[in-house]
């Protein structure tokens, strides 16, 4: 069949010629396929197993993500939008969150969004940028608050006196200590293989958190493997309101990780080592407890002095 086109007609004019919606994406390995409509949730459920190790974060992770997918207006997508990380965020600052709130459920939806691209799942990332956040206050235990608090809490229950023992010297997080195991200690070491940002590292112990570990049941996991977090927490809180801490919302099991850094700091131990020992991924979050080795100055001034009398 020939048709003959008359002036200022074109082909695409004449012809009506289909609007197709599907779009292509090369995934790992260098192999274009069709990239379909998903979700969230359903790229959670397929790559969250892979992106973060059972715990106390891969629990909050989840509740960020299924928070950003419940926030979308349109769930279901084939290419995440600036505009639509733009509108989370909106809506997350309209629901009273920090920028640091905010920033760690960015951290956890990059991550996710960065896998699903790379494998081919979406054709496009919006850029990231990391809110400014306020240098928020330090609060640590002093020994006075420490005997006070942890007698309490041995009062309730001595394993759990035994456990903070543990975190306050070697400035575990909550899951690290809980996640430790028997083959994780090496004489007077531990190892800590689940960690926040999926580095392992290594620190030495006191002798009281050497024998915090020596008193517990072999017969379980590792030494703090029989309690159930929950269950802490609720203890935990009881304890800190018996003393007197019940308007102090800081005096968190998170608050002995800053006391160990805390001390560490006060005692003229450097930044990078102290970087090394609570294990963070970058020297700014080390440098929260910075202030706190302000003595350290001291020796300036006779400097100044000697130069002013010159």
């Amino acid at each position: 069949m020939h048709v003959e086109l008359s002036a200022g007609e074109d082909f695409d004019t004449f012809v009506e010629v289909p609007n197709y919606s599907v779009h292509y994406q090369y995934s790992q390995g260098n192999i274009l396929h069709e990239v379909r409509e998903t979700s969230l949730r359903d790229l959670f459920a397929q790559y969250g197993d892979l992106l973060w190790m059972n715990g106390s974060h891969k629990y909050n992770v989840t509740n960020f993500i299924g928070e950003l997918h419940d926030l979308l207006d349109v769930p279901r997508f084939s290419t995440f939008s600036q505009a639509m990380l733009d509108q989370l965020i909106g809506k997350l600052r309209k629901r009273g969150n920090s920028n640091a709130t905010i920033n760690r459920k960015m951290a956890a939806l990059s991550k996710l969004l960065r896998k699903a691209y790379k494998m081919g799942d979406v054709h496009s990332l919006p850029e990231f940028k990391r809110q400014k956040e306020k240098a928020g206050r330090i609060r640590f235990l002093d020994r006075d608050e420490e005997d006070l608090l942890f007698s309490e809490l041995r009062a309730h229950s001595e394993l759990y006196y035994r456990f903070c023992l543990f975190l306050v010297d070697t400035g575990a997080r909550l899951s690290e200590g809980l996640d430790l195991r028997w083959g994780d200690i090496h004489g007077n070491r531990v190892t800590f293989w689940v960690t926040k940002s999926g580095r392992s590292r290594s620190v030495p112990l006191t002798q009281r958190a050497i024998d915090a570990i020596a008193a517990s049941d072999r017969r379980h996991a590792g030494p703090f493997a029989e309690i159930d977090q929950q269950r802490f927490r609720i203890a935990w809180h009881n304890a800190k309101d018996a003393v007197g801490f019940a308007d102090d919302k800081d005096v968190v099991p998170h608050v002995l990780r800053h006391t160990c850094a805390s001390r560490l700091v006060q005692g003229g131990i450097d930044i990078r080592r102290v970087q090394m020992w609570l294990g963070h991924q970058t020297l700014t979050m080390t440098m929260r407890y910075a202030h706190l080795a302000s003595h350290d100055l001291d020796m300036c001034v006779p400097v100044l002095e000697r130069a002013a009398a010159c």
